[in-house]
């Protein structure tokens, strides 16, 4: 966003805001669907984000970018909405203990070199139908792992692996130590790749 962009809201302009909503809406609903119960209950916190944006642009001093000072909005509002509803667990629980299930080390997934990284974007178009069938499934192992992470680790690894924020902007949202934010984001990768191993290992006969 420019600053014209950012003198167009804070004069109350009508297409700019639209303009921002159109960019911004669809990354706060699946960052509030990290807290929230539901989908309904996402797009609620969100509608109340740009309600908060709304009213508070004139406040904003641009110590952040425009959408860090958007997302911390939402988070805020979206813990204490998970929070009411008795559904959210401390993000300060960094140890997770008593977490399901195995974990691995990433670096068996995420190793250095041009495909570091590589299984957070989807899985490549396959022309054959049975590989575009099993590029469907990975999508749906690796959303299903993301799911069921504590909200600490699936917040971080959705905007890092998800969204491709850097490190810095996920910690200023998030509002934690960058070394708490590499723990969490180590966990969180290490978890996704237990889920695609036993996936994998379930049905030997299947190759990426």
């Amino acid at each position: 966003m420019t600053d014209v962009d950012l003198d167009a809201l804070r004069r109350g302009d009508e297409a700019a805001f639209l303009r921002l909503v159109r960019s911004q809406h669809s990354a706060l609903v699946r960052l509030a669907l990290v807290y929230a119960p539901s989908r309904e209950v996402a797009e609620e916190c969100v509608q109340e984000t740009w309600i908060a944006v709304l009213r508070g642009i004139d406040g904003f001093e641009g110590r952040s970018s425009l959408r860090t000072w958007i997302c911390r909005i939402l988070v805020n509002i979206a813990r204490r909405r998970a929070a009411a509803e008795r559904r959210e667990l401390p993000f300060s629980s960094f140890s997770d203990p008593g977490e399901p299930g195995p974990a691995v080390d990433p670096e068996r997934f995420f190793r250095s070199g041009p495909n570091a990284g590589h299984w957070a974007a989807p899985p490549r178009a396959w022309s054959v139908p049975e590989e575009q069938a099993l590029s469907r499934e990975l999508r749906v192992v690796v959303a299903g792992a993301i799911a069921v992470l504590p909200p600490n680790q699936r917040a971080v690894i959705t905007l890092r692996d998800v969204e491709g924020w850097a490190s810095d902007e996920v910690s200023a949202v998030l509002e934690i130590e960058p070394g708490n934010q590499r723990v969490l984001l180590h966990r969180a990768r290490s978890r996704v790749r237990a889920a695609l191993e036993r996936y994998l290992a379930s049905a030997p006969a299947r190759n990426l």
